[in-house]
């Protein structure tokens, strides 16, 4: 078909295509990556042995299922964090490149477009977050202190219900932060690699650029997002003592703490099994998102 007889693409899809399009693309890498994912926070809570050797301890006393506890709430938290900061990024993107006349842009400004569509899709996403690592930490508490979600909607309703409605949002603070360098670092490193790929005479769009630039953007987005990831995770899952006090007040709370008993290094723990996860969950989600549009066009979408 020419391109004179294409007929032009719905305004409205057209609209809401990043949107999707990022959604989809972290709903299926996340869909793939889940049983790592959850054998990175139980690292982070405490267990003890290599990640093999904790999801096969995992697979073995409470089934193989276990790895994909808090799938549900893993995907909800995809369709809303990710369908966000994907979609805004694109629209933020263009409009600085507008801006700079359609000039390719320098990395300080790509940092900003991805800090920025970071913390407001991690606003977004928040509540599904906190869901998905209480529902992945429970079976690491003591049995009288489980919290026994039935499910995503379940974790939901009860956290408002007990809690409040700001009940949702704890630990908003560092998962935002955490969102923010994980984003600077993922989307940033990928289209300023996918660019110097491409000056090299790599094809534009190739596999080469793509899974290149994915492969760069999944180490810078573990290097910057873990300490702040760590944090996140210890806020989330806390509980309060007998006398109902939190373990931590807040995020500075938690690093300066954390800091003071166990050096930097501490902010890192679990990092080979992080970058096992968020490694691979990069590429796939950056591969989905580059292979969707083809796959949409082929269909006039």
């Amino acid at each position: 078909m020419s391109e004179a007889k294409k007929s032009p693409i719905n305004p409205v899809w057209a609209a809401i295509k990043p949107f999707v399009n990022g959604g989809l693309s972290g709903m299926g890498a996340t869909c793939i990556i889940q049983p790592v994912d959850m054998v990175k926070v139980r690292l982070q809570l405490g267990d003890k042995g290599s990640p093999l050797t904790i999801a096969k301890n995992l697979a073995r006393s409470q089934g193989v299922g276990a790895l994909y506890r808090g799938l549900s709430a893993g995907l909800v938290r995809q369709a809303t964090y990710t369908t966000a900061r994907l979609g805004l990024y694109n629209y933020i993107f263009e409009a600085a490149k507008g801006l700079n006349e359609g000039r390719p842009l320098p990395l300080w400004q790509k940092a900003v477009c991805g800090l920025s569509a970071g913390g407001l899709g991690a606003l977004v996403g928040s509540p599904a977050d906190l869901t998905l690592i209480r529902m992945q930490a429970d079976t690491t508490l003591p049995a009288e202190q489980r919290r026994n979600y039935k499910g995503v909607g379940d974790a939901f309703l009860r956290i408002a219900r007990e809690e409040g409605a700001s009940g949702l949002f704890t630990g908003a603070g560092p998962t935002v932060v955490r969102a923010m360098a994980l984003n600077m670092g993922m989307l940033a490193s990928n289209d300023q690699a996918k660019e110097l790929l491409e000056e090299w005479g790599f094809a534009k769009g190739g596999s080469v650029v793509t899974l290149g630039g994915a492969t760069i953007a999944g180490f810078f987005a573990s290097a910057c997002s873990l300490p702040f990831d760590y944090v996140k995770t210890q806020l989330q899952k806390q509980k309060p003592d007998a006398s109902g006090k939190l373990p931590y007040s807040g995020a500075a709370d938690c690093a300066l703490k954390t800091l003071k008993e166990g050096g930097v290094l501490k902010f890192y723990t679990g990092f080979p099994t992080y970058f096992i996860r968020i490694a691979p969950h990069v590429v796939l989600t950056l591969s989905f998102l580059s292979a969707l549009p083809k796959l949409q066009a082929k269909y006039g979408l």
